[in-house]
């Protein structure tokens, strides 16, 4: 089996976005495995601690409501360049943080930086791969997958001799990612018309693309449960022992995203694939709240591969469904995604605190299985909107 699809299909420009990729996103897992660490050095709350996911994932969401808009004024490759280099500072700043309140702070910094990246660089890949869509999201979910497994790994040993170390590492990856862009990634040919937030705002009000969007928001609400609540109630683990784990979560998302989803996609179809996936997700989070430590140890491993999936077939979607062009496209669902998952960080440290380690899962799984629900309902729409444009090609033909 070809985990990857054959890189030589890809220009070099292709390539260099989806490397940068790697490179920024193996800077965001570094952080996950000082997630305890910090809380104790700082004597904060786990609902504080969860504010250096929330601040930075709301501040992306609401960025990337401006990243097309930016990007049609300035290019995708600026806009991608200045996207980089605030995560290099910002990350660097975290590292020099005195207290919770400032590193939350400086995340919001680090969140803006991701989502002028994140938009742009999805929009290179797509727009540069010569009309094969499927191929290149491939490509990038593999590389932000590879990224985030291999950043918890790099975070744990770091981490173990300081919780600033893994800041510091974030950042000089980040620097390196600003390199590639500026040396080796190319524009795509054809400069889309001017954008505005009107614009994204607008795509929201097409059926199709708000379903898309509405079932990833519930889907990521669980997937940051997992990601940024998990970690602190796996108890006795080092910060290795978590980078470990993650390492395992994000390997398997890799899998998903680039070895799973494409044939799953081919043989059954997005829609049918989606809702599979988060079904068995809403299993998993589930059992996640019903077993001690080493029992959850093992399934947050196993959610990586059903995440992967969801990743790589959600941002497939976002692009076929929308009638609108890709940054649009891409701005619009990341935006309404991203904002309403951004209150699962903050929400499960509350929850977790107050009313048992195990009522955040519970409450993923309901949220997720309400986005199987969805499908179930909206489906059809769904699968009308994907072979719309299939239909117009092969009418021009």
């Amino acid at each position: 089996m070809t985990i990857l699809p054959s890189l030589r299909r890809f220009r070099p420009g292709v390539l260099a976005a989806a490397f940068a990729t790697f490179v920024v996103f193996l800077g965001i897992g570094v952080v996950d495995p000082v997630l305890p660490t910090i809380a104790e050095s700082m004597g904060a709350s786990h609902t504080m601690v969860e504010l250096l996911f929330t601040s930075y994932i709301l501040v992306m969401s609401l960025a990337m409501l401006a990243s097309g808009a930016v990007a049609t004024r300035i290019g995708d490759k600026r806009t991608m360049a200045l996207g980089v280099a605030l995560v290099a500072v910002f990350a660097g700043l975290c590292g020099l943080a005195p207290n919770v309140e400032a590193l939350a702070i400086l995340r919001g910094g680090w969140g803006l930086g991701n989502a002028l990246f994140t938009t742009t660089a999805l929009a290179i890949v797509v727009g540069l791969s010569r009309g094969d869509t499927g191929s290149s999201i491939t490509l990038f979910e593999g590389a932000l997958g590879m990224g985030i497994a291999s950043g918890p790994l790099l975070g744990g040993f770091l981490g173990s001799l300081s919780w600033r170390y893994p800041f510091y590492a974030a950042a000089a990856m980040a620097t390196v990612g600003l390199l590639i862009t500026l040396f080796a990634v190319d524009s795509p040919e054809g400069e889309e018309r001017d954008q505005s937030v009107a614009d994204v705002l607008g795509a929201l009000r097409d059926p199709g693309v708000v379903g898309n969007a509405l079932v990833g928001m519930l889907y990521t609400f669980g997937f940051f449960v997992v990601l940024a609540y998990t970690p602190l109630t796996l108890h006795g683990l080092s910060a290795v022992g978590l980078g470990l784990t993650f390492f395992g979560w994000g390997a398997l998302l890799a899998v998903g995203s680039v070895g799973v989803s494409h044939r799953l996609v081919a043989r059954y179809g997005a829609v049918t694939t989606i809702g599979a996936t988060l079904a068995g997700f809403v299993g998993v989070l589930a059992a996640m709240g019903l077993v001690g430590p080493q029992g959850r140890l093992a399934l947050v491993v196993l959610s990586g591969l059903f995440c992967g999936v969801a990743n790589a077939v959600l941002t497939t979607l976002a692009i076929d469904v929308s009638p609108y062009s890709r940054s649009v496209s891409s701005a619009s669902y990341n935006s309404l995604r991203w904002f309403g998952a951004a209150f699962a960080p903050v929400l499960s440290g509350y929850l977790g605190g107050h009313y048992g380690v195990e009522t955040p899962f519970f409450l993923g799984a309901g949220l997720v299985a309400l986005a199987v629900l969805g499908l179930l309902v909206r489906g059809d729409s769904l699968r009308r909107a994907v072979a719309a444009p299939e239909e117009a090609v092969a009418g021009a033909d």
